[in-house]
């Protein structure tokens, strides 16, 4: 089955073009919309989607091109549909719609979340065409720590569509205490990149408080974010790259700890760590660590796959196809809210 893919949930705008039963990604493009929310320090929704609706004829052209093949050799046209920005969300289903109608095959409605969640079964690495070829074949079931700009959850996944939420961030997620922690200093947007690039010029000295530091495998991060803000009025003079240091630090400890309690308490010999978070090198190595710790295998799929994209859109729905579960139709309408592991409306 091959799938084009098209993701628009935020502020990236991807289209792609996915090989389902060879985990293969034939072609892919991904415009990130820096330029357009960089003055305001963060997402504006219509600003986004107008973005989208400029950039998604250019990619999908070249992203078709770049494969090598012709619309009707595709079998499938997927879309996020949820969750996300709602204005957002419909300008890529539609798009998709729209090309599945005109070529007469099946619209997929595909699941933000779950496509993250089932990036690292189509890395291209070494180690994740081995988790790939373990859990498609073998049906083996791997723990997922999910770390995005909107979401932190750590879940056992038995099987394409069954998922186990195990804990989940009771507030603020990782990546958006990051942004705000980010414009604390005076960085540029995103700040997720900013922050490590300055963290690595700092000193992890500053004392910070451990969120939510029990026996639960829930996160909390708002407590950080607030402790940042409050060190920052109290010492103006601080150095912009020891509290970076030290805020990444600290984030990377939370993660690595709970990951290492979601693995005694499961058994886990297999651990995944998805989503734009991911692609920080310290957040990678901390929980790489803790995984040896506690003897369990430690996957992260490329950094191409971290960030929204649309391979991850198309490989999820054809995976879904598959195994004959549900991926909506043409009437299925966007979810801003779309909780993983629950089937689209119609």
């Amino acid at each position: 089955m091959i799938v084009f893919g098209v993701e628009t949930s935020c502020d990236e705008t991807a289209t792609a073009v996915v090989d389902i039963s060879a985990r293969r990604i034939l072609a892919q493009h991904i415009y990130s919309q820096y330029a357009e929310h960089a003055p305001y320090k963060g997402v504006v929704p219509e600003l986004a989607s107008r973005a989208h609706l400029e950039r998604l004829p250019i990619l999908a052209a070249a992203t078709l091109k770049d494969s090598g093949l012709t619309w009707p050799a595709i079998d499938a046209f997927a879309a996020t549909v949820g969750p996300g920005l709602t204005t957002a969300l419909v300008v890529g289903a539609t798009f998709a719609k729209t090309l599945a109608v005109a070529q007469g095959k099946p619209f997929l409605a595909a699941n933000h979340i779950e496509g993250h969640a089932l990036s690292p079964l189509l890395a291209q690495d070494e180690s994740g065409h081995a988790l790939a070829a373990a859990f498609l074949e073998e049906n083996q079931p791997y723990l997922l720590l999910l770390v995005t700009g909107g979401h932190c959850q750590l879940v056992n996944v038995t099987a394409v569509g069954e998922y186990q939420t195990l804990g989940t961030t009771l507030d603020d997620a990782p990546g958006e205490c990051f942004d705000k922690v980010g414009k604390m200093l005076g960085l540029p947007h995103p700040a997720g990149p900013a922050i490590e690039k300055l963290a690595a010029t700092g000193t992890p000295a500053i004392p910070l408080p451990h969120p939510k530091h029990d026996k639960s495998l829930d996160f909390s991060f708002s407590g950080l974010k607030t402790a940042v803000k409050d060190l920052l009025a109290a010492h103006p003079q601080t150095n912009p790259a020891d509290m970076a240091a030290s805020f990444q630090t600290m984030v990377a400890e939370v993660l690595a700890r709970k990951t290492g309690l979601a693995i005694a308490q499961t058994g886990a010999r297999h651990v995944v760590v998805a989503g734009g978070v991911a692609a920080n090198k310290a957040i990678r190595a901390a929980l790489q660590q803790a995984c040896a710790a506690a003897g369990a295998a430690f996957t992260a799929p490329p950094l191409v796959l971290c960030t929204d994209n649309a391979a991850m859109v198309a490989y999820a729905a054809g995976l879904r196809r598959t195994a004959h579960l549900s991926t909506g139709s043409l009437a299925t309408a966007v979810l801003p809210r779309w909780p993983l592991g629950t089937s689209p409306q119609a």
